[in-house]
């Protein structure tokens, strides 16, 4: 059993080579479809001003931070999401740019919570905003890119579900229900958890309002035709595209973070096995908080995390075979085979010159056999392996896939390698 001492602390993660190569899959993905859209990336300090945080989110989130003083008495945090950060830096440097900024962002995260299944305290998230651009047109582009994502990744409609809501509809609730101005947040706030409470327990807390869990229920389930506009263009906007079998109207959607302002979203599993695979919204009001009010500018944004995604690629045939047929190892182009160890000279000149031509080879350390080599070269899922033997400058070129060997003088095995490298 591995010493305790040595290993991560609760809720963070090691990312040894093939964990690693993971990570890297769902990052290429995410930055190919974010470049198609026309996004460019960003990035902010992992640590922040606990202020923007306790001021700008509201909701379970302050409770969740890594919150500390460092040596200058400063009151700091480990950024617990993207989103204030990315408010912060465009309200700097805003007039920079044309509008609308499209954005994207991977980068880690942290919050203080129960490690469990998807939900760890240090993450990696792929954020996507687009500010400066009030109309529904922004979020149906963002909608578009999420789905994006998802298809990248080998999940189809049978997979995966975005279930759109809308804010305004519940802040029109609560004023015709007379919820107190000051409790609207407490409101959204049991709103948002129906699916994670207790039965019970949220009907208490919606009779202290002077609600119903009951009615609240069954407007969730029927809500009026034609509720919320912003979603019907947002639909519309989705079927044109091919999209519209991905997404449904869920009013049970209502997300907790306290800047959201209209349409919101949550992308599931079919089978709602897991938590949400990614969410976010509008937020139209957070750059003029964070410059008390000398900037107005619209957004909308989602995040979308690595650890719930990572489980669903495994549940979904189709996303996995994708995933494993791009994870298979190829860590070279080219592994060297020494027949001759006094020959070794001969193999390390022509390592170099693969290697400045862009070419990736790997060699032997050590005087082992041929055999234990050629079955390393094929261990690290090289595409050929490279004999060099007594007969330099005659090598033998053996396609590892096929086994096919043929003997070539040195000129035309770097042509050999080299253009197809390129």
């Amino acid at each position: 059993m591995a010493d305790p001492r040595l290993q991560p602390l609760p809720g963070f993660r090691d990312f040894a080579p093939q964990e690693y190569a993971l990570r890297e899959y769902l990052f290429r993905a995410w930055r190919s479809v974010a470049r198609r859209y026309g996004f460019v990336e960003w990035e902010a300090p992992t640590v922040e001003p606990t202020e923007l945080y306790l001021k700008k989110s509201g909701g379970e989130l302050p409770t969740q931070l890594f919150r500390f003083k460092d040596q200058g008495e400063r009151d700091i945090s480990l950024r617990p999401e993207l989103t204030a950060s990315l408010g912060r830096i465009v309200s700097s440097c805003y007039l920079d740019y044309n509008k609308p900024l499209k954005w994207y962002e991977i980068g880690s995260c942290f919050r203080y919570e129960k490690p469990q299944k998807g939900r760890l305290r240090e993450f990696v998230q792929f954020n996507a905003d687009i500010l400066g651009e009030a109309g529904t047109g922004a979020d149906a582009e963002l909608l578009a890119l999420a789905i994006d994502c998802m298809r990248e990744l080998g999940f189809t409609s049978k997979d995966f579900i975005v279930r759109v809501s809308d804010r305004e509809v519940w802040l029109e609730y609560a004023r015709q229900h007379d919820v107190p101005e000051p409790r609207v947040q407490d409101f959204l706030g049991v709103i948002d958890k129906l699916e994670r409470t207790l039965p019970e327990e949220s009907d208490k807390k919606l009779r202290e309002l002077g609600l119903s869990r009951d009615s609240i229920m069954e407007f969730i389930a029927h809500p009026p035709t034609g509720i919320s506009p912003r979603y019907e263009s947002v639909l519309a906007d989705l079927q044109a595209r091919g999209l519209g079998d991905y997404v449904k109207l869920d009013l049970g959607v209502v997300r907790g973070l306290a800047y959201y302002t209209g349409l919101v979203f949550e992308i599931f599993d079919q089978g709602h096995n897991l938590r949400a695979v990614a969410g976010g919204g509008r937020y139209d009001r957070l750059i003029s908080t964070l410059t008390d009010g000398s900037i107005d500018m619209p957004a909308t944004g989602f995040a979308m995390g690595d650890a719930v995604i990572a489980h669903l690629i495994e549940t979904c045939p189709t996303a996995k075979a994708q995933k494993d047929a791009a994870l298979v190892p190829h860590v070279c182009d080219v592994c060297l085979a020494l027949a001759a160890p006094e020959m070794r000279g001969q193999m390390l000149m022509l390592a170099s010159t693969l290697r400045d031509a862009g070419v990736r080879v790997d060699l032997p350390l050590a005087d082992v056999k041929l055999g234990k080599q050629l079955r390393h070269a094929e261990r690290i899922g090289a595409q050929y392996a490279a004999i060099i033997g007594a007969e330099y400058p005659v090598i033998e070129l053996k396609k590892m896939d096929t086994r096919e060997s043929k003997r070539l003088l040195l000129e035309d095995i770097i042509c050999e390698l080299i253009p197809r490298k390129q």
